[in-house]
């Protein structure tokens, strides 16, 4: 699964710090309301919903406020109306962005992702600009230890998933986006417990950006990552473990 970027494991060190300001949790927050909203409150009948709770739970949330968060979607307690969102755009280089949000203010949203891709020298696009680069793609994330090669083959290839790679400390399986959950269920009755796992915009090829540009992109993508609207940032782009090192 060679998809994942440089963009991934930058995005992985952030998340700590998004954590520490608060801003996972509103993430989480909005992906429980419209899970709850779109599929109901029964997690046993809403395998989204279900996803949701347990990656909740993962970090930590609260159950009163994952309660809230499912009674706001489902209408029990009033609440603000979210509605999904998916923005096109070219970043420095030509490179390529797919940015998911949830909003309940679309032209509020339009605007503010516009100024940052003109202030990171970028462009918002419409719709089609970026998509074509990109497979939808179910990832799941193992520690290492967790399972071997032959359970992997076993469990989750034998469940459907498309394929599965080393990943340094991690597993990483891919899944067609309707096998996720099948793939996930598979894991779970053979006891092989997972990080973590999402749908994902994986690029079908990646653009090496070294430099200046490597920077600018990084800005570009964190930067489209604090907005409040937006859920993921997808990008194209690709840096060598020097670069890496370098913006680290």
């Amino acid at each position: 699964m060679s998809g994942h970027s440089k963009w991934a494991t930058i995005k992985h060190r952030k998340g700590a710090l998004d954590a520490k300001r608060g801003k996972i949790f509103s993430k989480l927050i909005k992906e429980l309301t419209v899970a709850a909203r779109l599929g109901g409150g029964d997690i046993s009948g809403n395998p989204r919903l279900r996803k949701s709770v347990s990656d909740a739970k993962g970090a930590s949330l609260p159950s009163d406020t994952i309660a809230r968060a499912i009674k706001r979607g489902t209408g029990e307690i009033e609440g603000v109306n979210y509605e999904e969102v998916l923005y096109e755009g070219t970043g420095p280089g030509g490179t390529l962005f797919l940015v998911e949000g949830m909003t309940d203010n679309r032209n509020r949203t339009v605007a503010e992702l516009r100024k940052i891709f003109d202030k990171g020298g970028g462009t918002l696009g419409s719709s089609g600009a970026a998509g074509w680069a990109f497979d939808r793609r179910g990832v799941i994330v193992l520690d290492k230890k967790a399972a071997n090669e032959d359970q992997l083959m076993e469990a989750a290839v034998g469940a459907g998933a498309d394929d599965y790679s080393d990943e340094g400390e991690e597993w990483h399986v891919t899944t067609a986006p309707e096998s996720l959950q099948i793939v996930l269920d598979a894991l779970e009755v053979a006891k092989v417990p997972t990080k973590n796992s999402s749908l994902v915009f994986l690029p079908k090829n990646k653009k090496q950006v070294a430099g200046k540009e490597a920077q600018q992109c990084v800005n570009l993508a964190e930067a489209l990552d604090d907005n409040d609207d937006v859920q993921n940032v997808f990008a194209d782009f690709d840096l060598s473990d020097e670069e890496l090192a370098k913006l680290s």
